[in-house]
This record gives C-alpha cells, sequence and structure tokens, in this order.
C-alpha cells in the first residue's frame, strides 16, 4: 500500500506519532541516527532521565553494555517487545530507530510490500496505539517499508553527517553516565517497546502489553528536559559540562576514562582546558617576540603587540576547517623552526660574535661535537646530542600543537575572536603610527615578519658571494711575480710564522685579564731586550671572531678576507698565493707546519704550499690532553726543535706554527716546567690533574677571563722562552692571534682586533717597517694603527723586497 505524501508510517514503536515526532526532527547540529552504532551512541549519551523527571538516569544502568543475546532476536519478538527490562528503559528512550522509520517513510521509494500491514495516518495525528496487536501491525508495517536501496541511502547519508559533526569541535565529551557499549548490535534488536517514553508510573508490562499509562495524555508535555527534548534549537544531547555529544564517534581506552574523569571533575577539567590554552598561547607570543641575542631578553620585549599574531588570526578565523587544520600545524612547525634559529643566533654571536648563515654554518656542527667530545668526554657529549636532538623535536612538535590548539579556540568562537582580531590590529596600528613605546620598546611588533626577511637577505647575499668571491679571488697582485723576486731582503733568515689562540685586544686592554697579560708581555720583552732581540707591535682585525681559528690564519696567509666557510672552501680550491707558499715558490726556504690542533686528515697543506706537515700525531706526545688542546705549548715547541729547527737542513725553515693551550675552555691549563724535563710529555700528567675543570669555569665569566688570561700569559713565553733560547741572528719571528675570545670572556660589543708582532734581532729586518707605525715592544699601543688582516700579505711581501706582478 501507498503512502500519501502528507501521511507518516508510524513508527516501530508504542509511542504515538505526537511522541515520535520530535525524534523525525533534525537540524544541522542534531544528526539522525541509522544504524546500530547510532543506537549506541544515544544509548550512551543519554545522560538524564527522558521523563518529566529532570534527575540523571541510574548511572548503573547508563554504564552497562548492551546484551549481546538481544541481538539475535527479531525485531517483533514477543519476548523482546514486552521485556520488562526494555519497555521501561530510559536507556532505549532516546532511540534513533524513529526517526529512521521516518526517514524511510518519506523517501519516494518507500513502497510498501504485498501482504504488509496497512497503516495510514493522517499528518499531524495523536491517536495512540491501544492493543498489542496494533503494536505489532505497527512495527511489521515499518520494517517492511524500508527496502534495501533506501536504507542503504539514508545510511550513507546520515553516515557522512555524523562523521563531519564527530569532526567538530563542538561535540565533544560523553556525559559521566556513558559507558561501554556494544556497537555491533543490529538495529533490528531495538523492538517497539524499546522506543517508549518511560514515565514515572510506567513499570514491567506483561509480554508486550503497553504501559497502562501510556495514553495521549501521559505525553502532552515533551518527553525529557528542554534541552534533549528534540526541538530544532536543542535536539542534540548535551554533557554536563555544556559540550555537545551527539553524533561523536565511540571512543575507547584511555581517551573513555580521559572523558570520563572531564564529566566527574568539570572544574578541574576547565581549569585544566584553560591552563593549557594559556600556556599554548604564552608560548606562541615567546617565540613571536623572541630576540636573537642573549642582550634583547628585557621584559619591554614580552609586553609588544605582533603582528604576526593578529594576521595569523585572522587568515584562521575565516578558514573552513581543515584548510585551518594544515595551516595551523605548519605555522606551528614554521615558527618552532624560526624560534630554533633565533636559539642559533644567540650561541654563534656568543662564541663567533655573528648569527647563525642558515646556508654555510650547518658544517660547523661537526667541529663543536668534536669540541665538546674532546672536552667532556664521549659520554657527555653523547647526551647533550641526544638531549638537544629530543629538544628540537619537542620544540617543533609542542609549538605546532599550540598553534592548532589556538586555531580550535578561534573557530569556537568566532565572534569573539573576530572583535579581539579587529580592535588588536586597530591598536597595533595606532601604535605603529605614533610609535608608542614601553621601557624604550616599540609596542607594535614586527619582529618575526623583520626576522624572516634578514635571513632571506643573508641567504641571497650568501649565495651573491659566493659566486663574486671565487672570481675576486683569481687576482693576486704576485701571482706572476718570478721566483727570484719574492722576499728577497729575507733570504738567509729562519723563518716562524705563530699563531696564538684566541689572543685578541681584550687580553691587553680588558681590567680583569689586562693586569696579569701586560705585566707578562713586559716581562717577556725585557728578556727579548737581553737576548739581543727587538719587536715591534700593531693591530690587525681579523676575520672571525671567537671561534673558526682557520678563518682567521687563511685571512692572513692569503691577503683575502676569508670570513665565512664558503670562501675558505672556494680559496683552499684554487691556486691562490699564500704567504707560506711564497716562501716556497722563492726556492730559498723549506717549508714545514707544527699543528698540534690538526687530528685527522689536512688536505690545506697543498694550498699553504708546506712541504711536510707534522701534526698532533706526528710530535711523540705521551703526555694527557689539555681539554681540547692536545699538548701544552712548551711541549710543541720542544718537539719542533727536536725534529726540525734542531737538525741540519740546506735551506734556511719557514715554520707556520699553531698555538693551542690558550683554545677555550682554558681548564685545566698547562704551566711551565724546567726545559730539561719536558722529555716525551708524561711530566704534565700531575699538572694535568691538579689543574681546574672545565665544568669549573665554562658558565662563569669572571672565572672564564681569569683562566684565559693565565692561557694567554703561558703561551707567550713559552714561545719567547723558545726564542731566546733557540734564536738567533738569522731567526725572525712574525707572531699574532688568529681571533678574538668569546664574547663570554672579550664582552659584548668587543672588536675583533688582535695584536701582531715581529720579532728579530738583524736591526735591518724591523728597519724594513719603520714606517708601519708599530709600537716597539711586544704590547702595541692603544692608537697603534689597525689593519684588516687581508692586507698583511701584500705589505709585508711589498715591503721585504717582493715585485708585484698581477
Amino acid at each position: 500500500m501507498s503512502f500519501n505524501t502528507s501521511s507518516r508510517q508510524l513508527p516501530d514503536t508504542d509511542e504515538t506519532p505526537e511522541e515520535a515526532r520530535p525524534q523525525q526532527t533534525r537540524t544541522p547540529d542534531a544528526p539522525a541516527a541509522v544504524d546500530a552504532e547510532s543506537v549506541d551512541r544515544s544509548d550512551a549519551a543519554e545522560s538524564v532521565d527522558r521523563s518529566d523527571a529532570a534527575e540523571p538516569a541510574d548511572r548503573s544502568d547508563a554504564a552497562e553494555p548492551v546484551d549481546r543475546s538481544d541481538a539475535a532476536e527479531p525485531a517483533g519478538s514477543p519476548e523482546r517487545a514486552g521485556s520488562p527490562e526494555r519497555a521501561g528503559s530510559p536507556e532505549r528512550a532516546g532511540s534513533a530507530e524513529p526517526a529512521r522509520a521516518a526517514a524511510a517513510a518519506d523517501s519516494p521509494e518507500a513502497v510498501e510490500p504485498e501482504g504488509s500491514a496497512e497503516v495510514t495516518a493522517p499528518a499531524g495525528t495523536a491517536e495512540p496505539v491501544d492493543s498489542p496487536e496494533a503494536a505489532k501491525t505497527t512495527a511489521t508495517a515499518a520494517e517492511s517499508s524500508e527496502p534495501a536501496e533506501a536504507v542503504e541511502a539514508a545510511e550513507a547519508a546520515e553516515a557522512a553527517e555524523l562523521t563531519e559533526d564527530a569532526a567538530s569541535p563542538e561535540h565533544a565529551v560523553p556525559t559521566e553516565d556513558s559507558g561501554p557499549t556494544d556497537h555491533a548490535e543490529p538495529a533490528e534488536t531495538a523492538s517497539p517497546t524499546d522506543h517508549a517514553v518511560p514515565t514515572e508510573d510506567a513499570g514491567p508490562t506483561d509480554h508486550g502489553e503497553p504501559a497502562e499509562t501510556a495514553g495521549p495524555t501521559d505525553h502532552s508535555e515533551p518527553a525529557g528536559p528542554p534541552e534533549t527534548a528534540g526541538s530544532p534549537e536543542t535536539a542534540e544531547p548535551v554533557a554536563p559540562g555544556g559540550e555537545s555529544t551527539a553524533g561523536s564517534p565511540p571512543v575507547k581506552g584511555r581517551w573513555r576514562r580521559w572523558r570520563g574523569w572531564r564529566a566527574k571533575h568539570p572544574a578541574a577539567a576547565r581549569a585544566l582546558t584553560w591552563t593549557t590554552t594559556g600556556l599554548a598561547a604564552v608560548l606562541v607570543l615567546f617565540a613571536l617576540l623572541m630576540p636573537n641575542s642573549s642582550a634583547g631578553f628585557r621584559p619591554g620585549e614580552f609586553v609588544r603587540i605582533p603582528v604576526e599574531a593578529i594576521f595569523g588570526a585572522a587568515v584562521l578565523i575565516v578558514l573552513p576547517r581543515r584548510p585551518r587544520l594544515v595551516v595551523a600545524a605548519v605555522a606551528g612547525l614554521a615558527l618552532g623552526a624560526l624560534t630554533i634559529l633565533n636559539l642559533l643566533d644567540i650561541g654563534f654571536n656568543e662564541y663567533l660574535g655573528r648569527g647563525f648563515n642558515l646556508v654555510l654554518d650547518w658544517a660547523l656542527f661537526g667541529d663543536a661535537q668534536a669540541y665538546l667530545q674532546d672536552t667532556m668526554g664521549k659520554q657527555a657529549t653523547l647526551g647533550i646530542v641526544v638531549a638537544l636532538v629530543l629538544f628540537v623535536i619537542v620544540l617543533l612538535a609542542v609549538m605546532s600543537l599550540a598553534v592548532v590548539r589556538l586555531a580550535g579556540l578561534l573557530s569556537r568562537h568566532t565572534a569573539t575572536a573576530t572583535r579581539s582580531t579587529l580592535v588588536l590590529g586597530t591598536v597595533w596600528i595606532a601604535c605603529a603610527a605614533l610609535g608608542v613605546q614601553f621601557t624604550g620598546v616599540p609596542v607594535a611588533s614586527d619582529r618575526t615578519a623583520k626576522s624572516v626577511e634578514d635571513r632571506t637577505k643573508r641567504v641571497q647575499a650568501t649565495l651573491r658571494d659566493e659566486a663574486a668571491f671565487a672570481k675576486f679571488a683569481k687576482k693576486d697582485a704576485f701571482a706572476n711575480t718570478p721566483p727570484d723576486q719574492l722576499l728577497t731582503d729575507l733570504r738567509g733568515k729562519d723563518m716562524m710564522i705563530t699563531f696564538i689562540e684566541s689572543y685578541g685586544r681584550s687580553a691587553i686592554e680588558d681590567p680583569v685579564m689586562a693586569p696579569g697579560v701586560d705585566a707578562t708581555l713586559t716581562a717577556e720583552n725585557q728578556k727579548l731586550v737581553k737576548a739581543g732581540f727587538a719587536a715591534k707591535s700593531g693591530w690587525l682585525t681579523s676575520a672571525t671572531y671567537g671561534g673558526s681559528s682557520w678563518l682567521g690564519h687563511s685571512t692572513f696567509l692569503s691577503g683575502l678576507w676569508i670570513s665565512n666557510q664558503q670562501r675558505y672552501r672556494t680559496v683552499t680550491a684554487g691556486e691562490h698565493l699564500t704567504l707560506t707558499k711564497a716562501f716556497k715558490k722563492s726556492g730559498g726556504w723549506d717549508t714545514v707546519g707544527v699543528m698540534p690542533g690538526v687530528q685527522k686528515a689536512w688536505p690545506e697543506s697543498k694550498f699553504y704550499g708546506l712541504d711536510k706537515v707534522y701534526d698532533s700525531h706526528k710530535l711523540g706526545y705521551k703526555g694527557p690532553k689539555f681539554s681540547w688542546s692536545t699538548m701544552p705549548d712548551q711541549y710543541a715547541l720542544t718537539a719542533f726543535e727536536r725534529l726540525v729547527h734542531g737538525k741540519k737542513h740546506d735551506k734556511p725553515l719557514m715554520s707556520e706554527i699553531i698555538l693551542t693551550s690558550s683554545h677555550q675552555p682554558w681548564a685545566p691549563i698547562p704551566e711551565l716546567v724546567p726545559q730539561d724535563q719536558v722529555g716525551d710529555g708524561s711530566v704534565y700528567d700531575a699538572i694535568e690533574k691538579a689543574g681546574k675543570k672545565p665544568a669549573d669555569i665554562i658558565t662563569d665569566s669572571a672565572k672564564s677571563k681569569q683562566e684565559y688570561g693565565k692561557s694567554i700569559q703561558y703561551s707567550v713565553s713559552s714561545l719567547i722562552n723558545y726564542l731566546v733560547k733557540y734564536g738567533d741572528k738569522n731567526t725572525v719571528l712574525i707572531f699574532l692571534g688568529d681571533h678574538q675570545p668569546i664574547a663570554r670572556v672579550s664582552g659584548n660589543h668587543a672588536s675583533r682586533d688582535v695584536p701582531v708582532s715581529i720579532v728579530a734581532k738583524d736591526p735591518k729586518v724591523l728597519d724594513k717597517i719603520a714606517d708601519w707605525g708599530w709600537t716597539d715592544g711586544l704590547q702595541p699601543e692603544h692608537n697603534a694603527p689597525v689593519w684588516k688582516m687581508s692586507s698583511f700579505r701584500d705589505r709585508f711581501m711589498t715591503a721585504y723586497g717582493s715585485t708585484p706582478a698581477p
């Protein structure tokens, strides 16, 4: 029998049409349940009695799983229809079967098969079903009027809406009454009496007999509290915490326990929620306002309004859900990466006096690991590396989650978020236009945008510089000078070019370090004068600061400004003439390198023109390491005398020597021992054990300054003692620092200047540089000339007889 468009098939229930009608009413926020899972969800979510009483139903019943044994019984079974447990069960009162039947009845394809019971009722009627036979007839008609195609179509549509609603933030947490339910129970288990609305008088009935009170007058009011009665405004079940649960997918395991805890402790849950949201906001604001130098951490920096936050909020508000999540996650990762780069800037400014180069400085992490391993040991280094890797991973994850959480907050309170964004945007524009400041810091902040812009420019400049420097490095004023026209005024002299690690201007002028260092320079200069030597000293500006000593070495010897790793790789791969190579090219010197700091292969020796290199493995040292330094300077110089200088040789020597005892962390520091006790270095065991540990001073600026000053005194004394003992009238010494010590020692905004001295017995050697304006002695005056380190090669070669020939 076909249905009129104005009629409704009676649902498979003891309810009257008036009772069933609220179940048919749907809103976008209250999708109709269409399958067994929906029935179970409805049961699990039902936290209040659907009768006139507003008190929650028995919680033990709500948490009790559905009996699976009932699933196999047919929907029209008398046992199920008249079951006392089901006829009056409040848990079944919210079943979605009536709505499913109504949906099938509305479908054009819902044609009643032949032989089914005819049930036709005018729209809007409220006649009750007064007998079990009528109830059975109604159930049969409801079941037979749902062809497979209609059911499948309805299920697909409703499942899509359920999935969308379940993912929505509005459908948050089931009530505390919800317990484990059997989500596999088929819809046919819902008997007609399962959907009867219980009342106070409704008790167990006898095998399908309707409750005596199930008359039209009993249902003149909604079956439950207003918020769950089924009106379009309140059709969605509401948890005690005020969060919607309709359409939520089943939760299991820990999430079920967590949601149960939230329902039992709503105040604590709200406090935890807002605390987490507050921490997320603080983290994001900190990342947006974070300075990239330790000196920039001032309270005023963190009470600013970041324009990036305003712009980001505006974007997240207007985006749909899925794009919003993607954008928020990506923005969080980007903000986390920017925070890591800011931390790297702080570290590089602290140690190298410059920011992190996004293109070139990745290679320095290997050197940093080697330094830590030499200073603190393998196990401590491994722990530090693992901790740093975990920190990076956690920071990226937490920052991304923080932005996603804030994006969800914006989407749930769109109106408030929109108004707040507009207000903050207006305030930011006003503060920027008026130049409003707080404690000397502008209130309107665009730090993150400027940081990104600055990094982009630095990357572009680095890439341009690489190509430009490669062309520049090919030009050399002495590239085509004949060998017999190179360094003619130094023929027959034994040349020593010596670098003292971290020997900077601060050692001579800093109030903490200067007294001890200046006293040492004065005393050592007196030794030189007494031995017949003289010295002149000046200042050079190093291409590096705080570390990367090889950049200072290559700048000094090549005459090129080598301020980064890419330039170093470019120049050392070419044929540019270095000062050491010029001695070799002239044919008048044998060249040798003494490199106690080199602990692995060093292919750059060819670039420097060294015939032989004595690294840390070839100097015969059997004593302990002094932190990073592989051996004391006194031993390195003694080994040079024993292995090279003290032996007979056909030509004068040109020696490049690197002294490392003044390398950070300046603990422990070697001590001078009698020259005849140096031996193989075993004498230093007791000195090393008695010295300070790196951990004792590495985090203390005052102690670091004191120990740094002592290390410079030791290195200078070792060198001058060697020269006085083994030098002669043909010995010429050039010694200098490669760079300033780290900022923790040299101070913020310290110059990059280092002292340089030339020492000789032959007065003619120093006469050649009389017009340089350098200071007599080992200590340059404060107003002595300051040159770029890259200019020394050409000045020196010209002063000592080299003829330019580009």
